[in-house]
């Protein structure tokens, strides 16, 4: 994996299990790409994602951001299309941005919102968004009737949480640049959200297991006993 790779292994005690904030500081130790490297949650948990009652999937804003600026997509019309762009919608459009989607294979753009009366034609996009990530969708509050606020919220960190097919949620919590402080208040929010969403048909431990690492740095493995 490389030498800086290797130096940022020696730091990790293999087979400890460490406190958020220790794991999220050795993250940052490790860290030493020339940029600014994200900094992602990784949690295993004890549910069955192929059964529906033990679906785990939801949306929140994190405290301190993401680090990134999301580009917002926005079909909508009229008033709503309007208040979009006041928002800071990056692309607010209708048939049009459909079509240039289908056509041009465009896709510059990270977040997509629809408001309701929209979907119908959006609905043609599943098969190309889906994959990605980015289709629209109530659970995320990515399909509303304002999408001025939902506008607001992406550019302000809304991320997105949803398990794999392994059962595991991937979502990035900030930049290394953070520091420990404000990354572990994102780790917070997000796995306490996470935990909320906790199924009723789930049975035994619900976190397996939680890592954090940043973008080209090892894993660093987190007390899950202590998450609950």
């Amino acid at each position: 994996m490389g030498k800086k790779y290797d130096d940022s292994l020696k730091l990790i005690e293999k087979g400890n299990l460490y406190d958020t904030n220790e794991a999220l500081d050795l993250v940052i130790k490790t860290s030493k790409a020339k940029f600014d490297e994200t900094v992602e949650l990784h949690v295993k948990l004890g549910v069955d994602g192929r059964h529906a009652d033990q679906q785990v999937r939801g949306a929140i804003v994190l405290p301190n951001g993401t680090g990134k600026n999301a580009r917002v997509l926005v079909f909508a019309k009229g008033a709503q299309a309007e208040a979009a762009k006041a928002a800071g919608a990056d692309y607010v459009g209708e048939m049009d941005l459909v079509e240039k989607i289908q056509k041009e294979n465009w896709f510059d753009f990270d977040v997509v919102i629809a408001t309701p009366d929209m979907m119908r034609f959006v609905g043609r996009l599943g098969k190309v968004l889906g994959p990605k990530g980015l289709m629209p969708s109530p659970k995320s509050g990515t399909v509303t009737p304002d999408a001025a606020k939902a506008v607001t919220e992406a550019k302000a960190g809304k991320v997105e949480y949803r398990l794999d097919k392994t059962n595991i949620i991937h979502c990035p919590i900030g930049k290394a640049s953070f520091g420990t402080e404000k990354l572990e208040q994102n780790f917070n929010a997000l796995i306490g959200a996470i935990i909320k969403a906790k199924p009723a048909a789930a049975k035994g431990q619900y976190i397996k297991s939680c890592t954090v690492a940043s973008t080209m740095g090892p894993g660093v493995r987190v007390n899950p006993a202590k998450l609950v």
